[in-house]
């Protein structure tokens, strides 16, 4: 089946509802009670309280630790059992040799390390919650915010075992809040200052400084001008970044001695601090310790190419990849009027007159593809998370492990080459496969994708051979792909 663009005919508001902005349609979901107040059915989930918060507490995530410094005590509490492991034993007499070696074998065996526990745990929360969502538009946001700042488990294991605590910690608490709050959240988080080095950054003129011979590293503050914020035509110059990267020495993670602090939390260390004022986009920022970076922070939130730059995102991701310029300056005007409300910003998408009429011409991305095909066919048998994060690595999208600071693109081009559609194909007949109870694929086809399916999908999933190769062929339907 071609996955050709659909055309220019006002698209379904129950699929604008569950594809461009949700995570894609369940079983049982009514598509016409949902298109009869399509605005409506996304404004009530932006009103449900605590609606993007993972907590530790639920028990639906016994497996969570309930902070990155519980995770940080956890990772070193497995460092000191492997080494009272790998000891080596007293000389002793030879003896019978009567065990199994069991131990020995469990030690060379692979076993994977406390890290990947955490994350298998913190990926299956994560599931769960898309999985649960109706319709998934706070989702769709946190998914949204978690790569604009996104960390990568590539970088080792602390940040592997700490991105989903990350994005529980300081993205969740602020997806419908401020955007100068979860700036000042993302920029203070030990996974953020590990990820982009800012641990080695020590002020040239600091104590620790002169001491050590050290001097900045400039990658979180060119990251945050560049991508957080102000974007990389936003109008600061490399002495900005240098000037901005003197602010943040001092900003860093205790250690696992806890010298500083308790190990895993943000600390502000001093020593390392470069000491007086710094100008930063023409304005100077007095002496003030770690507050002098916090006020370029805030100020930083409200420029208007910030405004800009997010407003063009926002807009790339829920409406098209050249969104129309009215679009892009009607959230603008909103983040400014609304000193980033973001809460103001989501429901300013929903109110977006384009994102109604413009056809559903974006490729949904391998997370939300992979979601809404675990959305669509309920309950299934086999191991998760496992399943989902290998179909997330197939498809070239491996979970809160992207390629670089920018984050995975959010572009269709990124995805819809031929060998991710093949992929996206072996993954629906793998689905198809492993769902307990298909029932009738034109069925599915209703409730799934409704009025809207073209008469050359409705024929392809009739023809089909079997429920599994029409459930299949629904999956890779261009209504199911495209959102």
């Amino acid at each position: 089946m071609a996955l050709s663009v659909p055309n220019a005919v006002p698209p379904d508001p129950a699929l604008v509802a569950l594809n461009r902005f949700g995570l894609g349609a369940k079983p049982g979901d009514d598509l016409g009670k949902i298109a009869a107040d399509a605005r409506g059915y996304l404004k009530a989930e932006l009103e449900l309280l605590d609606v993007a918060l993972v907590s530790a507490d639920d028990s639906k995530n016994a497996g969570l630790l309930d902070s990155t410094a519980a995770t940080q005590a956890s990772m070193a509490a497995a460092a000191e059992r492997k080494a009272a492991r790998e000891k080596p034993a007293p000389a002793m007499q030879p003896t019978a040799d009567t065990s199994d070696g069991s131990a020995e074998a469990k030690r060379k065996s692979g076993v994977p390390p406390v890290e990947a526990d955490i994350y298998r745990d913190e990926a299956q929360a994560r599931f769960d919650k898309a999985l649960g969502a109706a319709p998934g538009f706070v989702e769709r946001l946190v998914g949204f915010w978690s790569n604009h700042f996104c960390v990568s488990t590539a970088k080792g294991q602390l940040v592997r075992a700490c991105a989903g605590a990350f994005e529980r910690e300081a993205v969740r608490p602020f997806v419908l809040g401020r955007f100068a709050d979860m700036l000042l959240a993302v920029e203070h988080h030990p996974a953020m200052l590990f990820y982009l080095d800012n641990r080695q950054s020590t002020g040239p003129d600091s104590r620790a400084g002169k001491r050590r011979g050290r001097g900045l590293n400039e990658n979180l503050a060119r990251e945050i001008l560049e991508l957080h914020t102000l974007g990389v035509d936003g109008g600061y110059s490399q002495a900005d970044v240098t000037s901005f990267a003197g602010a943040l020495t001092g900003w860093t993670m205790a250690g696992r001695k806890g010298r500083l602090g308790e190990p895993g939390t943000f600390v502000f260390d001093a020593n390392a601090h470069q000491p007086g004022e710094t100008v930063l986009l023409g304005k100077t920022y007095p002496a003030g310790g770690m507050g002098q970076a916090e006020a370029a922070l805030n100020d930083i939130a409200r420029q208007p190419a910030t405004a800009r730059h997010i407003a063009t995102k926002l807009a790339r991701h829920f409406i098209a990849d050249d969104p129309p310029a009215a679009v892009v300056d009607r959230l603008a005007e909103i983040f400014t009027k609304t000193d980033g409300d973001l809460r103001a910003l989501a429901l300013a998408l929903i109110d977006l007159p384009g994102a109604w009429s413009l056809p559903l011409t974006k490729l949904r991305s391998p997370f939300d593809y992979a979601v809404a095909v675990r959305r669509a066919i309920g309950s299934t048998t086999g191991k998760e998370p496992q399943r989902t994060l290998r179909w997330l690595r197939a498809l070239g999208e491996p979970l809160w492990q992207p390629p670089g600071p920018n984050g995975f693109s959010d572009r269709t081009d990124s995805w819809a080459s031929a060998e991710g559609l093949k992929t996206r194909l072996d993954i629906a007949w793998q689905a198809a496969r492993q769902a307990s109870d298909i029932g009738n694929p034109d069925d599915m086809l209703s409730t799934v994708i409704g009025a809207s399916a073209s008469a050359e999908t409705r024929q392809a999933i009739a023809r089909a051979e079997s429920k599994q190769q029409g459930l299949a062929l629904l999956l890779m339907a261009p209504e199911f792909q495209r959102r």
